[in-house]
């Protein structure tokens, strides 16, 4: 007989009533809850419960890593600190502790399955609820097929977007597409990850089917509709998800059929996409010193780079937390001394890794060994001296203009106004053994920063009054009201992914064109080949090593590392083993080891620091308040301070300014960033194989009985044992 399934954690939707929604399309977000199915015979009704699932799956850039927003470029100690960009153990990669499924004896693994269990509406599975609710209201309602269309489009998408932010982290699991009301005693069982992805395709494929007729002209045609997902955004969403597929996390083997498929879809894609209104902003116009590159991460007038957008607001926050949606990345990203919240610290590993400026990667990074060396000298001491054009967008230093509309002269000692806001984050020590000790915290920065600074900031995305004369934010003080949007999806990443599918499908040629229009975007040109060696037409790991090297410069603080770090399993190759897992799970494709076929030095067993510049031995100490700043002392005999760097101005010579007074008055200084033990010995990352497909919270478990745990993960619901569901099987095993 065949039974009937129904999955217990498929919670009641919320009733609260319907309001009126707002005309710009999530720029105000209201919570128009379950409603009568009446509302579903009208468009505006049916809109408005739609807005309400947008609010409800959107990503959420402020919050730590949730199920629909797993990273988003923050430093958070789950995701942000597993890769180059952050320093400090996160608990995937601190070497002390295991993650496991309820914590004991370890660290409880982060919940993107189950997590928000008492809240109908926050909880993943609620929220499908609610998604299958509307979809079966709008599909019954009384509204002409057109409008049906346009919001079932959008509907489907969500639901595809919904199930990859599943599959990316536990492969197979419950496929629910009915609304279900919990019942005893009768659950939904994983389905295999194949039958997920099809799934999850089959979904954008529908999406992008009911939103051509609206957006195949250049996108949505109303403004209050920017920000919605276009059949453009659909397609390219389900070539990431073949991406994911076809890479090593869940094609050990290297099944050529799955590149070839994710190649020929994306292949067809590009050109709807770009009849959707798509493409790379500034293309054809870099401005000087990347200005284009900079401005897209801050221009809501019709973004064609924005795939997959969540627009924010500058409501302030009045207890009404439907309404304001502000970003918080302003404020983070910002100094103490310009009333930011403290700033962002990248990590020495990632600034000294970036490319030098004719777009080779330095010679002394270790990493993507067969990617051709820079004949540029690299001097770690003045990192900022002839890099690529992406790297004064993505880091700031001492001696660098961050301007802002605002003034916080009077607040605290910085003496610039907004307007001419300029960043020396230098540092000296009260004594002078303290200033080449990695474990010394007990140092003071410049302009008032004082204890409140980072050795060098995180830049990118920045709201940078000389990028945007109309800030997103309005400044009380602090940037905490910011309108500035978050991308999840942009379409430079879009044409990463195809390069990565050509290349995996032995499309090199294909893919090396990639690689020119994004590089070409920031200023690289064919005179000397965008930057890109020779031989990536016809070395297939060599090209595909500069898609991924490409892809953390062009990507960086955007929450997408962590991800090609997983798909890759760059953290040791692939070479690990999982407890009880079948041979199948073993990495059989890339010589078995990804790393080696790469090029790229594993991740385990390293450790990232920081780096920070301090004033020179000759100035002996400081003071630990604004005025002990050694250089600025008058028998210091130190020259003063050159004019910040100001990338509105021609690079080179303000460079060379900066440059001399680096080599005269400041040393750079290894900060620790991962821990030490107890016994003062340097600790190296130590990520396990068996977090590459992260096991079920055991809160998950304990709602439904008979949900069976990943393998290589204890089993919640039978103790003393691991468990037994593969989730790179082709199909589910019967239990």
């Amino acid at each position: 007989m065949k039974r009937k399934y129904i999955f217990t954690a498929a919670l009641m939707g919320s009733a609260l009533a319907m309001t009126s929604c707002s005309d710009e399309f999530l720029q105000e977000k209201g919570n128009y809850g379950q409603s009568s199915v009446i509302a579903y015979d009208t468009y505006a009704g049916s809109n408005a419960r739609l807005n309400d699932v947008y609010s409800l799956c959107l990503p959420d850039e402020d919050s730590d890593p949730s199920w629909k927003s797993p990273n988003t470029g923050r430093n958070d100690s789950w995701l942000g600190k597993s890769t180059e960009e952050y320093s400090g153990f996160s608990s995937f990669t601190d070497p002390r502790t295991i993650v496991n499924t309820d914590g004991t004896g370890g660290t409880r693994v982060i919940d993107f399955f189950h997590n928000k269990q008492g809240d109908a509406r926050e909880n993943p599975w609620g929220r499908l609820r609610n998604l299958n609710d509307v979809i079966r209201g709008v599909t019954n309602g009384a509204m002409s097929q057109e409008d049906k269309n346009k919001i079932l489009g959008q509907l489907h998408f969500l639901r595809g977007w919904c199930y990859y932010n599943f599959v990316r982290w536990y492969g197979g699991v419950p496929i629910i597409t009915e609304v279900q009301d919990p019942v005893e005693g009768v659950w939904t069982p994983r389905s295999s990850t194949k039958d997920c992805i099809q799934f999850i395709c089959d979904e954008f494929d529908l999406a992008a089917e009911l939103l051509m007729p609206f957006t195949s002209n250049g996108g949505w045609t109303a403004s209050g509709d920017y920000g919605r997902p276009t059949a453009g955004s659909a397609l390219a969403m389900k070539g990431r998800v073949l991406l994911m597929w076809a890479s090593p996390l869940f094609n050990r083997s290297d099944d050529a059929t799955r590149w070839t498929e994710a190649y020929n879809f994306m292949k067809e894609a590009l050109p709807k996409i770009e009849a959707c209104g798509h493409g790379l902003y500034g293309e054809g116009n870099p401005g000087i010193n990347a200005t284009s590159w900079a401005k897209m991460f801050v221009d809501i007038d019709r973004n064609p780079e924005a795939l997959f957008i969540k627009l924010n607001n500058t409501i302030a926050p009045d207890g009404r937390p439907d309404y304001s949606m502000n970003s918080n990345w302003e404020h983070e990203i910002r100094p103490g001394n310009a009333m930011g919240g403290g700033g962002k610290e990248a990590s020495a590993m990632l600034v000294d890794m970036f490319p030098m400026a004719d777009g080779k990667r330095p010679a002394s990074t270790l990493t993507y060994t067969k990617l051709e060396a820079s004949e540029m000298e690299y001097n770690e001491n003045m990192p900022f001296v002839g890099r690529d054009p992406r790297f004064y967008r993505t880091f700031a230093f001492p001696g660098v203009r961050w301007a802002f509309n605002g003034d916080p002269r009077g607040e605290n000692d910085n003496p610039y106004n907004g307007n001419a806001y300029e960043l020396w984050n230098y540092v000296w020590y009260l004594e002078l053994g303290d200033a080449g000790n990695a474990e010394s915290g007990d140092s003071y920065a410049a302009d008032g920063l004082l204890g409140s600074k980072r050795g060098i900031y995180v830049r990118k995305r920045s709201d940078d009054l000389d990028v945007n004369a109309s800030p997103l934010y309005v400044f009380t003080g602090s940037f905490k009201q910011s309108g500035v949007p978050y991308f999840e999806y942009r379409f430079a990443e879009f044409l990463l992914n195809y390069a990565e599918a050509a290349c995996g499908a032995d499309q090199m040629s294909v893919a090396v064109e990639q690689l020119k229009r994004i590089r070409a975007r920031v200023g690289y040109t064919a005179d000397n080949n965008y930057g890109l060696q020779s031989n990536l037409s016809s070395d297939k790991a060599a090209c595909m090593s500069a898609i991924l090297y490409e892809r953390q410069i062009e990507l960086a603080y955007e929450g997408k590392r962590f991800d090609d770090l997983r798909r890759w399993m760059l953290f040791d190759g692939g070479t690990g083993t999982v407890s009880g897992a079948p041979s199948s799970w073993n990495l059989t494709g890339w010589g078995g080891n990804t790393c080696t076929w790469l090029g790229f030095k594993q991740l385990n067993g390293q450790r990232r620091d920081n780096m920070q510049f301090r004033t020179a031995d000759k100035y002996g100490v400081g003071g630990n308040d604004v005025n002990g700043d050694p250089l600025l002392k008058e028998e210091s005999g130190a020259e003063p301070r050159p004019k910040a760097i100001d990338y509105r101005k021609e690079l080179e010579p303000q460079i060379e300014s900066l440059k001399v007074f680096y080599q005269n008055n400041l040393v750079r200084k290894r900060n620790r960033g991962d821990e030490d033990d107890s016994d003062g010995n340097l600790l190296t990352i130590n990520f396990r194989p068996e977090y590459y497909i992260i096991g079920l919270n055991n809160a998950a478990q304990t709602n439904n009985k008979n949900l069976p745990q990943n393998i290589g993960w204890d089993d919640y619901n039978k103790p003393g044992s691991k468990g037994t569901f593969d989730p790179l099987a082709e199909m589910v095993a019967a239990e």
